[in-house]
């Protein structure tokens, strides 16, 4: 993919012990030269140390960087409990959909190059999604397929509004359908993925809501074909609330390249080569010389499309391309700088990017939330303390 994503995160193929070095180290500084107090920081290691120590994490890695230099670097508890393994600051971490924005990056490389528009119909690139219907029903609740209002864009696709789900988040008819139809296993091609999702209705119309889908695995075809070339262990709770190997659906074997290249949820990184690319990102589409993107594609990307009738599950925060957005900090949480843009994984990662205080925060988990009991307890909000540990830190304004 351009080389893109093998110098930044690497593939769901790879061995999960050790990482490979980078090619250049990151550059680094004390936290007190960059306006952001030492002390204050080290809660964040505090934090984190404490939720290790009272089991509830396994084990965590954190990373802060600010004005392009990582001030905070941390690894603490276990990166395999059984084994009594310590995690390591280069421990590779399923992202799950923070597979998504990188996903993104691939799609505005090339739309760059001028192979598609925003608003052109999805269709275009994959006709079989030229006669989608959307899920409804009679008076008397027999399912009638409805005609869409318009075909769904690229732009929705990239949003989320494009009338599609996912089959695990939600639990709708057309989740029903996705689930039975197997539309994300890894032993089917992209190929047989895109015909699946081509036989099943929409959730809902295009442009009425957000609702988080498939669009992004969607993304992933469009990318392989477009481009010509192929889109190239962790915890739970049991029901006693202790930590326990997940054996759920989501988990595989990812030393083994799957058939199915996931542009939704697929890769693995380390917090380094996460890091890497979210300084591209904040940097306007360069890293270390080498231009990605240019600086008025990643702006685009990182600006709010959806109106403000149509919120997404996070207070003050709409969605850009690929990317969530906080449009009021203030309903958000109070810190942020306006246009921070964010995700997470399904496995506990997370990630943002403050372009007001020229800051990333990633941290990397490996822990679902467990059933019954035990998700009462859940995986602790360390992405919201985190929050609050490093921007109580910032003494200094960003620029």
């Amino acid at each position: 993919m351009r080389a893109l994503l093998c110098v930044i995160v690497l593939s769901a193929g790879t061995i999960l012990q050790p990482a490979l070095a980078a090619d250049s180290p990151l550059p680094s500084s004390k936290a007190d030269s960059v306006g952001i107090s030492g002390e204050r920081l080290d809660s964040l290691r505090q934090g984190m140390q404490s939720l290790v120590d009272q089991g509830r994490l396994a084990g965590v890695v954190t990373m802060v960087a600010r004005h392009g230099k990582v001030v905070e670097f941390d690894a603490t508890g276990k990166r395999d409990v059984a084994a009594n393994l310590p995690m390591r600051k280069d421990s590779i971490f399923r992202i799950y959909s923070m597979t998504k924005p990188i996903t993104g990056v691939a799609m505005m490389m090339l739309f760059e190059e001028g192979k598609w528009q925003l608003d052109d119909p999805v269709a275009k690139y994959i006709p079989e999604f030229a006669n989608l219907r959307v899920y409804g029903t009679d008076a008397a609740g027999n399912l009638m397929l409805k005609e869409q209002t318009h075909p769904v864009t690229m732009r929705e696709l990239m949003s989320h509004t494009g009338g599609f789900t996912y089959g695990f988040f939600s639990n709708t008819p057309v989740d029903k359908l996705l689930r039975e139809a197997d539309v994300l296993n890894v032993g089917i091609t992209l190929e047989e993925m895109v015909k699946r999702i081509a036989k099943l209705p929409l959730n809902t119309q295009p442009g009425s809501e957000w609702h988080y889908s498939v669009s992004v695995d969607i993304q992933s075809y469009i990318v392989q074909k477009l481009s010509g070339m192929p889109f190239a262990e962790f915890y739970d709770y049991g029901a006693d609330g202790r930590l326990q190997v997940y054996k759920g659906a989501l988990n595989h074997d990812f030393t083994a390249k799957p058939a199915l290249s996931s542009g939704g949820g697929g890769l693995v990184s380390t917090a380094t080569d996460y890091m890497r690319f979210c300084q591209m990102l904040l940097n306007g589409g360069k890293l270390q010389g080498v231009r990605l993107l240019g600086p008025l594609t990643v702006e685009l990307m990182r600006t709010n499309v959806l109106p403000p009738s149509m919120p997404i599950f996070v207070p003050g925060a709409g969605f850009g391309l690929d990317f969530a957005v906080y449009t009021d900090a203030g309903a958000a949480g109070g810190y942020y700088g306006k246009g921070t843009y964010w995700w997470g994984g399904a496995a506990g990662t997370w990630f943002w990017i403050d372009p007001v205080e020229d800051l990333i925060v990633i941290g990397m988990i490996q822990q679902v939330a467990g059933t019954g009991a035990a998700a009462v307890m859940g995986v602790p909000d360390v992405r919201g303390l985190s929050h609050a540990y490093v921007y109580q830190a910032v003494v200094e304004p960003g620029s």
